[in-house]
């Protein structure tokens, strides 16, 4: 249908006209109509006083100028969206599923949290940190975290932005910003953004996490020079309550409302629930930030591709490239206890007694608390070679790196406690590591063998001796069948510096010093309709806390073979089971604790239907089979192995509800309908644990929209 403005003075017809035209491309895009400004090829330039005449039906049968709607052309609107990671050679598109809320969720399904969204979590598949060099040594709340290594670098021929919100039971709310755009065709930036926030359904639980990033690469038009700039930072809070006093709560009729439940640390101390601004007494604070900057130009052959009298496509096939790389970051890791002069302080002081070996006074209220904080700069430079001209995904890599980092360890320092005699307020360190690393990569024009094998070697410095290898070999054997990869890892490292005696979290004062030895043997083949991967894990001198803040090192060899498995099942036209399966077994006595056996199963009503509507409905169990799980420690931030408490969980059952039009997306979950008891009425108190005395929350509604602009 079209809309003829009726006849009018050209001058306001001109402003009329514009100021529509403005508004409907403040709606944005995706928009079933647009505003069209049609005229006829054949008709004569018009004088400027008069560029638009009055529409009459003349003109309106004839097809000049009219302002009218009309059905959007998706071609018109198209875009060409890619990204890649930092070193990698392929390209991927963005996802665009929705058949799994937990790939859009802040905590994805594969991880078990300590009961909220924020808190300390963990994988569920057991593996340890592959990484020689320098570590701080606190990952509780790595999966919350944005980092270098996740940084995408996006190609787009149209500016692109995604909107998230998504909100759940108990005021949880999560917001998600990204932006890219192509300044230049050759250059591309973009911001990126999220904010964590959720108050928990136990005492002492809110956590409030934000992160940013900004990133941006750039290609010269000739091909030879390109460069990466990456600034990232994260600021995590979280409140530790130490778990909860006794299960035997959890089935009180009086506490129903999980704030009635006791904790250990930090209860009975009102918040004020402010979603920008998450005050946490007792808790963790982490925060990071790191800015990255590389450069490289190419030596090699020069090409060009004329497309037509005024457009040149320069080619260029690299022979030689020289880079560099410099990385600046900072991070601060602190545990603190605000609330030592309330009442919560006679709880607080029994249990830091108990676990911590830590006495602290009564009186002056001054806070308790413990920090690492580290700066480093490093300094990388690399030459690659391409022996084959016209196959960039063939090289050779050699380079050599300076680290430079300080780290300062400090504690409060007062009469409030005691914790041994003579021992220092504060204590700062300098170090350095020189680092040699090489690798060949080769990547077949044909693209069906892939070969990688890279090493590095601290020569010099802290972590000297320590090194890295990684071999693996990938075979695409067809459409159907997908590709085969063998894959081998060895890792020689100096343990995290938290079991160092100069943290300030070592409450032993002494040093783990043997290094880690980890060894990684696996095969995988991935295909459209399954996934398979069996490998096997040997580490020595497994490093680990054997209780809330005693350290030590596995003297015997640590064995675990791990087998994951996942599938697509299509049932029927419109019903698909999604399996995902995980087998993990360990030989003998040793500080690892995994369950024998996990399972994810995802019966799902999905389709289009009317067109524009993208469907995914149905039902999502979880299982593990009981196992001793680990215990956690609030000081450290850290998981310890115990074995007096086996943890014994009913299936999770979540029912979800995920639907897609256009590019307008919403999630519903419905999650632990499992914890659904008739005892003393119909309510959800039959809670799971991630952790002993650590329960799981009972319902919790989930709602989350995403939405995609192209502009």
């Amino acid at each position: 249908m079209k809309v003829i403005l009726p006849k009018i003075l050209p001058q306001t017809h001109f402003v009329i006209k514009g100021v529509v035209c403005l508004f409907f491309l403040l709606q944005g895009v995706n928009s079933d109509a647009q505003i069209i400004i049609k005229r006829d090829p054949n008709a004569p330039n018009l004088p400027s006083q008069n560029r638009i005449p009055p529409p009459d039906d003349k003109n309106k049968q004839q097809g000049k100028d009219t302002l009218g709607f009309q059905h959007r052309d998706d071609l018109a609107d198209s875009i060409t969206i890619s990204f890649k990671y930092l070193d990698s050679l392929g390209k991927s598109t963005l996802d665009s599923s929705i058949n799994d809320f937990g790939k859009v969720n802040s905590l994805p399904s594969y991880y078990i949290s300590l009961g909220n969204n924020g808190n300390a979590a963990f994988p569920i598949l057991f593996t340890p940190l592959l990484k020689a060099g320098w570590d701080a040594g606190f990952h509780a709340f790595d999966v919350y975290q944005y980092t270098l290594a996740n940084t995408r670098f996006f190609n787009t021929t149209r500016p692109y932005t995604q909107l998230g919100y998504f909100m759940a039971t108990g005021k949880e709310q999560v917001v998600k910003v990204l932006h890219t755009q192509n300044i230049q065709s050759n250059w591309n930036a973009g911001i990126e953004y999220r904010l964590i926030s959720a108050p928990g359904t136990f005492q002492t639980q809110n956590a409030g996490h934000s992160n940013y990033r900004f990133f941006s690469n750039y290609q010269g038009k000739k091909k030879r020079y390109a460069a990466y700039l990456v600034l990232v930072g994260n600021k995590l809070a979280s409140s530790e309550n130490g778990g909860i006093q006794n299960d035997t709560f959890l089935m009180d009729p009086i506490r129903k409302n999980r704030i009635a439940v006791p904790v250990n640390l930090g209860g009975d101390v009102g918040n004020t629930y402010n979603v920008f601004s998450t005050k946490v007494n007792t808790g963790n604070h982490y925060n990071n930030f790191t800015a990255f900057f590389r450069q490289s130009y190419d030596l090699g052959i020069k090409d060009s591709l004329i497309i037509n009298d005024s457009t040149t496509e320069y080619l260029f096939y690299p022979k030689f490239r020289f880079q560099h790389t410099i990385n600046y970051s900072t991070s601060s890791y602190k545990f603190e206890d605000k609330v030592t002069k309330t009442d919560a302080a006679k709880l607080d002081s029994t249990f830091y007694h108990d676990k911590y070996d830590v006495t602290l006074k009564a009186g002056n209220g001054l806070t308790f608390w413990r920090m690492d904080e580290w700066k480093m700069v490093s300094n990388d430079f690399s030459i690659k070679q391409f022996p084959q001209t016209k196959n960039p995904a063939q090289f050779i890599e050699a380079g050599i790196r300076l680290e430079n980092f300080s780290g300062n360890f400090s504690k409060s320092f007062n009469p409030l406690y005691l914790v041994q005699i003579n021992e220092e307020p504060s204590v700062q360190k300098n170090f350095y590591n020189v680092v040699v690393h090489g690798e060949y990569r080769n990547k077949t024009r044909n693209k069906k063998w892939d070969a990688i094998l890279k090493g590095e070697f601290y020569a010099n410095g802290f972590n000297a001796a320590d090194f890295s290898v990684y071999a693996t070999i990938k075979r695409f054997l067809n459409n159907k069948w997908g590709d085969v990869q063998v894959s081998f890892y060895n890792i020689n490292r100096t343990p995290s510096y938290n079991f160092d005696a100069n943290s300030a979290f070592n409450f032993e004062k002494n040093t783990q010093s043997d290094k880690e030895n980890i060894t990684i043997i696996s095969i995988e083949t991935h295909n459209p309709r399954f996934s398979l991967m069996a490998r096997n894990i040997s580490i020595a001198n497994y490093t680990y806390y054997t209780n809330f803040y005693q350290s030590a090192q596995y003297s015997g060899l640590l064995n675990l073979t791990q087998i994951t498995a996942s599938a697509k099942t299509p049932l029927s036209k419109y019903w698909n089971l999604y399996s995902d399966f995980i087998v993990q077994q360990t030989t003998g006595k040793n500080p690892v604790r995994v369950p024998l056996f996990y399972t994810r199963q995802r019966l799902a009503f999905e389709g289009n239907f009317f067109k524009n509507l993208n469907l995914s409905t149905g039902l999502d169990v979880q299982y593990q089979t009981p196992y001793t799980a680990n215990n956690y420690s609030p000081i450290m931030g850290s998981f310890f192995p115990q074995d007096s408490i086996t943890i014994k969980n009913l299936p999770q059952v979540d029912l979800f509800f995920n639907f897609r039009i256009k590019s307008f997306t919403t999630f519903i979950k419905a999650e632990n309908l499992n914890t659904a008891t008739i005892n003393g009425g119909l309510g959800f108190l039959n809670n799971n644990f991630a952790a002993p005395l650590y329960p799981t929350p009972g319902f919790i509604f989930r709602l989350g929209i995403k939405w995609s602009f192209v502009n």
